[in-house]
């Protein structure tokens, strides 16, 4: 398994990039508030909410992606892939 950080802002960032293979990554929304997962256009509005401490597995499909946006502010997603490369 491979862990990163990434610090989700109020402009959706790439938090999952794509891969030649399916997946199951974990999320741990480590930061100070709400963030939001969905596609490159994601808003808080129809993004999957992902609370404050909380952690959620994810199905990733082949050349799939994953980005974040935060409600308001910075936060910290902690993000745990597969490591098969």
């Amino acid at each position: 398994m491979k862990s990163s950080v990434v610090s989700v802002s109020t402009t959706a960032v790439l938090v999952v990039s794509a891969d030649d293979k399916n997946r199951t990554v974990y999320l741990h929304n480590a930061g100070g508030g709400k963030v939001y997962l969905g596609n490159a256009s994601v808003t808080s509005s129809i993004g999957f909410h992902l609370g404050n401490n909380e952690a959620q597995e994810f199905f990733v499909p082949t050349r799939e992606t994953l980005y974040g946006i935060s409600a308001s502010g910075t936060n910290e997603v902690v993000v745990l892939t597969p490591d098969s490369d």
